[in-house]
């Protein structure tokens, strides 16, 4: 049959070394240890991995007390605060940090700069778990999510200022606000852009590029995830419309009347299975040809903890 439609699918996209590494770390607990394994928040912003995992007896909690005397427990890809990792110590739980290794590259760095006597300020939105973990990794923070915030920062000429940001913030969604920090306070410090998360970056990039080819783009993920509602956020920004789904279930047949050509990305925590879904739902609606497109090949791979690296391992989600 003629295709009547062209998906476009954005390189990269869906997971990235962080979440693969959290949700191995997750699956080798169970395997090791056993259920249930308790989660400290969900491990990845990600209805339907987190439903997967509950199926197989994980129990993600908010709460430290929730947790039963000598139970598993996991601190979530998104890292918490040192007074988390405190608690459980306190109750000799079993620990397995599956904090994202970049995270915790950003709660060394703000640890060092309060070690040389300077006040941190975070990049980041108030409310997010990562935000949350980073704040109380120190004892002095203040958020800014905007360039408007920092104009209404009160600090001293001579007080010792140093930033980090949220990783699931990009290049381009921090670049204004950091050069507001240095213009208003030309003492503040903090690390190279280069730091900032390479997966969130690459995606925004791959969403600009599928924006050159599409009517019409739709983002896999859920609504609690940072980087997947930036996605859709950037999407329409290029004069793209923009749909983010949970899953093929979503999609409105609506959309897709008089469109021809569809961009078809995924969210960091999103996995390749939902895109495909989302391929074979499109297909049923209209004929469709697959092209993808170009762009940065991903190879980072983060090593697992001792507590789960102990026999080899290979993680598949269940279909």
């Amino acid at each position: 049959m003629t295709p009547q439609l062209t998906i476009y699918l954005a390189q990269p996209r869906g997971f990235c070394a962080g979440v693969e590494r959290a949700i191995d770390i997750v699956d080798k607990a169970l395997e090791l240890y056993g259920a249930p394994v308790y989660v400290k928040h969900e491990i990845v912003h990600n209805q339907w991995v987190c439903d997967d995992l509950r199926s197989r007896g994980v129990i993600f909690i908010e709460e430290i007390d929730e947790i039963p005397d000598g139970a598993i427990t996991v601190f979530s890809a998104h890292g918490v605060s040192q007074k988390v990792v405190n608690d459980a110590k306190l109750r000799d739980l079993p620990m397995i940090d599956a904090t994202c290794p970049l995270v915790t590259k950003v709660h060394n760095q703000a640890k060092r700069y309060e070690r040389e006597q300077h006040h941190i300020i975070l990049i980041g939105h108030a409310g997010h778990p990562e935000v949350e973990g980073t704040s109380g990794q120190v004892q002095s923070v203040t958020l800014v999510d905007s360039v408007e915030a920092v104009e209404q920062l009160t600090f001293s000429p001579e007080h010792r200022l140093a930033y980090v940001t949220q990783t699931t913030l990009s290049v381009d969604d921090t670049r204004g606000i950091i050069q507001a920090l240095k213009t208003r306070y030309p003492q503040v410090i903090g690390p190279d852009v280069n730091d900032i998360c390479y997966a969130t970056q690459n995606r925004q990039n791959a969403v600009r590029d599928l924006a050159q080819h599409a009517e019409l783009i739709l983002v896999v993920g859920s609504v609690t995830s940072s980087n997947s509602n930036r996605l859709r956020d950037l999407a329409e920004e290029c004069g793209v419309t923009s749909y983010l789904i949970d899953d093929a279930s979503e999609i409105d047949e609506a959309w897709i009347e008089g469109v021809s050509h569809i961009g078809l990305t995924a969210g960091a925590s999103a996995p390749e299975l939902l895109v495909e879904r989302v391929i074979a739902r499109l297909d049923s609606l209209k004929p469709a040809q697959i092209k993808p497109l170009p762009g940065v090949e991903e190879g980072m791979h983060f090593r697992l903890p001792p507590e789960v690296r102990n026999k080899p391992y290979t993680h598949k989600l269940a279909s």
